[in-house]
């Protein structure tokens, strides 16, 4: 099956392009990743009472649902390489890409799961629902003493809150990166995320990207 997925994947690989299953996790991941940016700042303002909590219940659920993204997009990343294109030339550019790449997939499990902590030391901790269907419960934090409690729930806030920084200044970093790639180097880098579009709505001069050697399947290529 993996075969076949990947046979199937070469028909966009060899253009320089990702899979539409890797656009679709890019774009919906980036929408979610920006929603949860926004909701976490602006609930601040709210009061404490049942209006706030029930903004961080459902901050939080649909942060559960970013970490199950990131696994499934991991997992298929690992199934499926993506493309060879002018952003993997060797040098430090590629080598700082592909470093913000790595950290993007490693904060996609942090943050997310930070705030799960941070919710399941609360007492007495809810449930939450994946997808608003799947129940999730708390983890069992209950069992411990209220000292342990508070120190875990400091500890994943410092987390969360690193984390929160990291994805802050590294959204607009990789915005500003593909806006580069597209209009300043002129190459193929942005628009190998792009859905199909007919050619005469591509890149200004038309994609630069000319298959080379590629390397194993086996690399860990990063999204």
């Amino acid at each position: 099956m993996i075969e076949a997925l990947r046979d199937w994947a070469e028909r966009y690989r060899s253009r320089g392009k990702y899979t539409p299953v890797g656009v679709a996790f890019h774009w919906i991941m980036a929408a979610v990743v920006l929603y949860q940016l926004f909701t976490g700042w602006m609930m601040q303002r709210n009061l404490v009472g049942a209006e706030k909590l029930e903004a961080y219940a459902d901050h939080s659920q649909i942060g559960l649902t970013l970490l199950l993204f990131g696994a499934l997009r991991l997992a298929w990343r690992l199934m499926v390489p993506g493309p060879i294109n002018d952003a993997d030339e060797p040098g430090w550019r590629s080598d700082t890409a592909h470093a913000i790449h790595a950290a993007f997939y490693a904060l996609f499990v942090i943050v997310p799961l930070s705030g799960w902590i941070m919710w399941s030391a609360i007492q007495p901790a809810r449930p939450l629902y994946l997808a608003a269907l799947i129940p999730v419960p708390a983890m069992p934090f209950h069992t411990l003493s209220v000292e342990w409690q508070y120190r875990l729930l400091d500890i994943a806030e410092d987390v969360h809150v690193i984390g929160i920084v990291a994805l802050t200044l590294l959204v607009p970093a990789h915005a500003a990166a593909a806006i580069k790639h597209h209009f300043w180097d002129r190459d193929d880098v942005f628009e190998g995320m792009l859905p199909e579009v007919p050619d005469d709505f591509g890149h200004p001069s038309g994609a630069r990207y000319s298959p080379r050697e590629q390397p194993s399947r086996s690399r860990p290529d990063a999204d």
